[in-house]
């Protein structure tokens, strides 16, 4: 049977999207092959098909399939795998090639489908919650009672960054940029929320921290981050995982003169600067980490046993059939959405 997945030959708007018929992949050594009901979207998948996604084009180049999640069923195990057979439901991990009804990896990047999960909201879940695990317990540390403060918190990554920091027992503070997405932010966490569209985000920001924020979680990029770090505490940390705010919420496609501006006016930290000032300035890739296998099933491993236990909820999903992945990459980009997209092959 012939498989499907989305390519893209080349950087461009939502037109380099392809779907494309291509041979099954055995499993190799230690590998499963799942065909997948569920894919999730995220914005890093927006970025890779601008050309702008560097571990892109340093593991794969063109052409390349984007998607770093997935849930279905087990099809196929490769020599070695012993513990799932066919017929098993599960969700995983991949770096790149999620946009597809077939799905190759390594063993250690598929779990067992927790059965309060439905398949999309499985396939909706590890990307977002292994990011803010990473950025949460792996890099800021912080300690109960902290004031932490989250950017974009009605989105996939930002909404478990909530649960994880009342989990953690802090006071967490969520922005959002219209009111209806105040309840979302609410409902995963936040004891604050500060609605942009409505009041001066740092002022309402002051009011919440008067002494500044132990934490900043920012992946905006220079549109906040020089305030986010000037709204540290000390000690305080910022923790940074993306740079939305360089890239277009319209016509899929850069504008190099932003782009170049952007990155002119994005802040250098200077190393005395933060000595003197008790601070930390901290970054990070999610694709990057993929091969470290004891920090991805000991995150994965915390992170199903708080959703078993019920102290975690997965984000709320809205789902798209895999043809028309050119209208979730339009709507993600909108800065509209709330929660999770998924594809469904």
């Amino acid at each position: 049977m012939r498989a499907r997945k989305v390519v893209i030959r080349k950087a461009g708007g939502y037109g380099q999207l392809h779907l494309e018929e291509v041979n099954q992949v055995s499993p190799g050594i230690g590998e499963v092959r799942v065909a997948t009901e569920a894919i999730g979207v995220n914005y890093a998948d927006c970025v890779i098909r601008m050309g702008l996604y560097a571990s892109a084009k340093e593991y794969v180049g063109w052409p390349i399939t984007p998607g770093f999640e997935f849930a279905g069923r087990v099809e196929a195990v490769g020599e070695g795998v012993e513990d799932l057979a066919p017929g098993a439901r599960v969700f995983g991990v991949t770096r790149f090639g999620g946009y597809a009804t077939h799905v190759t990896v390594p063993r250690h990047q598929v779990f067992t489908l927790p059965a309060r999960l439905s398949m999309e909201q499985a396939a909706g879940f590890p990307t977002v919650f292994l990011t803010a695990y990473y950025a949460l317990f792996e890099l800021a540390h912080p300690r109960p009672g902290a004031h932490v403060l989250v950017h974009s918190a009605a989105g996939g990554v930002s909404g478990a960054l909530l649960q994880l920091g009342r989990i953690a027992g802090c006071r967490m503070v969520g922005v959002v940029g219209g009111t209806h997405k105040v309840e979302t932010a609410l409902a995963q966490g936040a004891a604050v929320v500060i609605d942009k569209s409505r009041e001066a985000l740092w002022a309402a920001a002051e009011r919440a921290a008067p002494r500044g924020y132990d934490v900043v979680l920012d992946a905006n990029g220079p549109s906040t981050l020089r305030d986010s770090y000037k709204h540290l505490a000390s000690p305080g940390k910022l923790v940074i995982y993306g740079f939305h705010s360089m890239l277009p919420r319209t016509g899929g496609r850069p504008n190099y003169a932003k782009l170049a501006w952007d990155w002119l006016r994005t802040p250098r930290f200077d190393p005395l600067t933060l000595t003197n000032d008790n601070t930390s300035v901290l970054a990070f890739n999610l694709s990057y980490l993929f091969e470290q296998r004891a920090v991805l099933e000991e995150s994965m491993a915390r992170l199903l046993g708080w959703l078993e236990e019920g102290k975690l909820v997965p984000p709320p999903v809205k789902s798209y059939p895999l043809d028309a992945v050119a209208d979730a990459h339009r709507a993600l980009e909108s800065g509209g959405t709330v929660g999770k997209l998924v594809l469904v092959p």
